[in-house]
C-alpha cells in the first residue's frame, strides 16, 4: 500500500494580504488571484485614475487660490446674508477626499506591482463614485460663481512649474519599476510594445516640457527691477478692522505708498467707506437699528453712521484669524473703531504723502445724491486739502468735467483698455484684478508710462511672481506680510534652469534603462527555476524546523496489510 502525506505549510504574507483586503477585501488566500484583470475592473480602475487626477486640481486650485480667501468669503456673505469662512470645510473635505482617493491609486499601483488581479471593493467604488460627483459638482459652482479665479493655476504654474516638473518626472521614472515588470511577465509581445510605446511617449513628453515652461522669475538678477510698492487696500485688514482709521494707520505703519478704499454716499451727502451694500457684516447695526439692517448703506445719515460700531464684528468673526495674537489693550482699540469718512481717510493719506485710491459706488435711484454723486465726492477731494497728484481718480462718469475742475488728479480707469484710448481719453493709471494684464501688457503699460495697480496681492509668491514681471504696483490686504519680502522667493538664470532640467531629464533615462534592464534580468532569472527550487529558495530564511516542514514531500511507506 502507498501512502500520500502531503504535508505543505504556507508562508504568511501580511503585507499581500493587507494590500489585497483593504482594496477588494479579499484577506483570504484563495481568494487572490493572479489572472488578469477583468474589463469592468479596467473601467473602474480608469475611473479611479480620473478621479484622482481631478482631484489633485481642485486641491492644488484652493492651495493657491489662499490670495483670494477673502474674495471667495465675501462672495458667499453676498448670496447668503451670513459671514462665515466658507474656505475652511471646502478644504477639510477636499484633503480627506484626496486622501482617500490617493490612497486607493497606491494600493491599485501595488496590485499592478505584485501582479494581483484588480477587483475594487463596492464600498470603495461608492466612495470613489462620491468623490468625483462631489469635485464635478464643486467645479461647475465655482466656474458660475467665481469663474475668474480658474486663472490662479495658469498664473501659479509660473511660479511653481520648474519644480512640479521635477516632481513629476521623479514620479514617472519611479513608475519605470511597475512597466517593466509589466512587461516583464507579460507574454504577448503586441501588449509589451504598446506598453513600451505609452510609457515613453509620457517620458518623452515630460523630457521636453521644460521647452513650454516660462516663468517671468527665470531672469539674470541684473534685470531684476525694484520691489512693486504696495496700497493698503482696505487699510490692513488683516490686522485691523477694514475701513477704519486704525486700519489705515496700521497700513501706513509698514511703509505702504498708499491707501485704497470703497466710498459711499450716505442720506445727507457725506462720502464714508463701505464695501458691503449694507451695513450689517461690518457693524453693529442689527443692534443699533434693528429694523433698517437690510436697508442699503447709503441710505443712513452722517450721524447715525457715526454711532455705528465698526470694529467689534471683527473680534467676534475673527476672519482672518490674527485675534489671538492681540494684546488686551489692541483688542480694546480693534473693538472701538467707528466708520470712516472719506475725508479722514484723505487727510491722513495727506499727512503720510500716500497715494489715495477709491472706487465711488454710486447710490441707487430713489437717493438724494443720485445725480451730483460725482460732484459730491470731488468737492470732498478738494476740501480735504490733499495735493491732487496724490489721489488716483476711478470714476468713468463726468471724468471730462473732473479734469477741468481738478486737472492734477491721476486719471485712473477699471478696465484695461488699448492705449489709443487710454491717451485720447487722458488716462493716466490702470487698477486691475492680477489676472488680468499678461506680461507684455505690462511691458507694454511701463513702456508707455501707464501707472499699473494690481489688486489683491496677498501672498509671497504672487508678488515675487509680479516682482519679476516688472509690476510698479500693487494693492495687498496683507502689506504686514509682504513688507517682509526682500526679494522674490526665487530667482534662475535662464542657463541654470537649462542646466537643472537637462541634469534631471539624463538622470531619469539612466534610471529608466537600468531599472528596464534589471528587471528583465530578475524575471528571466525567476523562468530558471522549477516550483521546488522557487519554494525552497523562499523557505530558506525560516528556521530550520520550518524548513523541514515546508519541503514539500511525497512519502511512501510500505506498510503490511
Amino acid at each position: 500500500m502507498v501512502k500520500h502525506q502531503p504535508l505543505q505549510v504556507y508562508e504568511r504574507q501580511l503585507c499581500l494580504s493587507c494590500l489585497t483586503g483593504i482594496y477588494g477585501c479579499r484577506w483570504k488566500r484563495y481568494q487572490r488571484s493572479h489572472d488578469e484583470t477583468t474589463k469592468w475592473e479596467c473601467l473602474w480602475s480608469f475611473i479611479l485614475f480620473c478621479t484622482f487626477s481631478l482631484l489633485l486640481v481642485w486641491f492644488y486650485f484652493w492651495w493657491e487660490a489662499y490670495n483670494d480667501y477673502s474674495e471667495f468669503n465675501w462672495f458667499l456673505y453676498n448670496r447668503s446674508g451670513e459671514w462665515s469662512d466658507g474656505t475652511v470645510p471646502i478644504l477639510a473635505i477636499t484633503a480627506a477626499g484626496f486622501t482617500y482617493i490617493a490612497f486607493l491609486m497606491i494600493l491599485a499601483l501595488c496590485h499592478v506591482g505584485v501582479g494581483q488581479q484588480l477587483n475594487l471593493h463596492w464600498l470603495h467604488k461608492i466612495g470613489v463614485t462620491v468623490a468625483l460627483l462631489s469635485t464635478i459638482i464643486g467645479v461647475i459652482s465655482v466656474t458660475q460663481m467665481w469663474g475668474e479665479e480658474w486663472d490662479v493655476i495658469w498664473i501659479s504654474l509660473q511660479a511653481t512649474g520648474p519644480f512640479l516638473h521635477i516632481g513629476a518626472l521623479g514620479a514617472v521614472t519611479a513608475l519605470a519599476w511597475l512597466i517593466a515588470g509589466q512587461v516583464a511577465r507579460a507574454e504577448k509581445t503586441r501588449f509589451q510594445v504598446m506598453v513600451v510605446l505609452i510609457y515613453l511617449c509620457a517620458l518623452l513628453t515630460l523630457y521636453f516640457i521644460p521647452l513650454s515652461i516660462t516663468s517671468p522669475c527665470i531672469m539674470e538678477r541684473g534685470s531684476l527691477k525694484a520691489a512693486p510698492g504696495i496700497i493698503g487696500h482696505q487699510g490692513a485688514p488683516m490686522i485691523a478692522p477694514e475701513n477704519t482709521l486704525l486700519s489705515f494707520h496700521r497700513a501706513l505703519q509698514r511703509n505702504v505708498s498708499g491707501l485704497e478704499t470703497d466710498v459711499t454716499i450716505s442720506l445727507d451727502g457725506v462720502p464714508f467707506l463701505m464695501r458691503d451694500r449694507t451695513l450689517r457684516r461690518t457693524t453693529d447695526v442689527k443692534r443699533v437699528f434693528p429694523e433698517r439692517q437690510y436697508d442699503d448703506a447709503s441710505f443712513f445719515n452722517w450721524t447715525d453712521l457715526r454711532s455705528l460700531n465698526a470694529g467689534e464684528w471683527f473680534l467676534k468673526d475673527d476672519p482672518f484669524w490674527t485675534v489671538k495674537y492681540m494684546s488686551q489693550s489692541e483688542l480694546w482699540l480693534v473693538g472701538n473703531q467707528t466708520v470712516c469718512s472719506l475725508e479722514q481717510m484723505l487727510k491722513l493719506a495727506a499727512r503720510s504723502r500716500s497715494l489715495a485710491v477709491f472706487t465711488l459706488h454710486r447710490p441707487p435711484s430713489g437717493h438724494p445724491h443720485y445725480h451730483d454723486w460725482v460732484n459730491l465726492t470731488l468737492d470732498t477731494v478738494l476740501r480735504s486739502g490733499i495735493p491732487q497728484w496724490q489721489v488716483m481718480w476711478t470714476v468713468d462718469s463726468d471724468r471730462e468735467m473732473v479734469r477741468q475742475v481738478a486737472p492734477g488728479l491721476q486719471q485712473t480707469s477699471l478696465q484695461m483698455l488699448p492705449l489709443n484710448i487710454l491717451h485720447h481719453k487722458g488716462i493716466g493709471g490702470l487698477l486691475l484684478r492680477y489676472n488680468q494684464p499678461s506680461g507684455q501688457d505690462v511691458r507694454l503699460y511701463n513702456e508707455h508710462n501707464i501707472s499699473l495697480i494690481l489688486y489683491s496681492v496677498n501672498e509671497p509668491w504672487l508678488y515675487s511672481l509680479l516682482w519679476c514681471s516688472g509690476v510698479p504696483t500693487v494693492s495687498s490686504e496683507a502689506p504686514q506680510v509682504l513688507r517682509k519680502l526682500h526679494s522674490p522667493l526665487w530667482l534662475m538664470s535662464p542657463k541654470g534652469y537649462s542646466l537643472m532640467w537637462i541634469s534631471a531629464d539624463l538622470i531619469s533615462f539612466a534610471v529608466v534603462i537600468g531599472i528596464f534592464i534589471f528587471q528583465k534580468w530578475r524575471m528571466s532569472g525567476m523562468r530558471s527555476y522549477n516550483p521546488e527550487q522557487i519554494m525552497l529558495s523562499a523557505a530558506v530564511r525560516r528556521s530550520s524546523r520550518e524548513v523541514n516542514i515546508m519541503k514539500e514531500k511525497l512519502i511512501f511507506s510500505d506498510q503490511p496489510l
